[in-house]
């Protein structure tokens, strides 16, 4: 009888913990597109959905230098972001329809501390931190791309 139990728990316990090791999976399977920052390519992920923008860049140990995020929404607002459960330091650009970066966030892993556009806008591109720096891109700077020329 003993044994039963035993197995009782310890299958319980893996579906417990099942759910939990799914919600902490970077999702990494998001539409592609390619953004331009002067003569600079960025491979960026598209977050569009509600679910997409929570999830983000969580959970993930790295990514590649010349790859980020571009989150889309429906319509400019100001818009928020912050770091819990993202475990790599990241720089927001917040971009206004016609590509114009508006402000640069710089943002620590593991904080809830909210970094939010200067002014409202549709799109978000997150990178490494650094990456704009290194780059030579600033507020002011225009980024090219699907998103940034069609007719709005």
């Amino acid at each position: 009888m003993k044994n039963f139990w035993t197995r009782i728990f310890a299958a319980l316990l893996v579906i417990a913990a099942g759910p939990a090791a799914a919600d902490e999976a970077p999702q990494t399977n998001l539409q592609r597109i390619t953004l331009t920052a002067g003569i600079h390519q960025i491979d960026t992920q598209v977050a569009i959905t509600q679910d997409q923008h929570t999830v983000g860049l969580m959970y993930r140990n790295e990514m590649p230098m010349n790859e980020g995020m571009l989150f889309v929404f429906e319509q400019p607002t100001v818009q928020c972001f912050w770091m819990k459960n993202t475990r790599i330091a990241l720089t927001a650009a917040f971009v206004a329809d016609d590509g114009t970066i508006v402000n640069l966030e710089n943002m620590k892993p593991q904080t809830t501390e909210s970094h939010c556009s200067a002014k409202p806008v549709r799109y978000v591109l997150e990178m490494n931190r650094g990456w704009f720096t290194k780059k030579g891109v600033k507020p002011g700077s225009k980024l090219g791309g699907k998103p940034f020329s069609a007719a709005r």
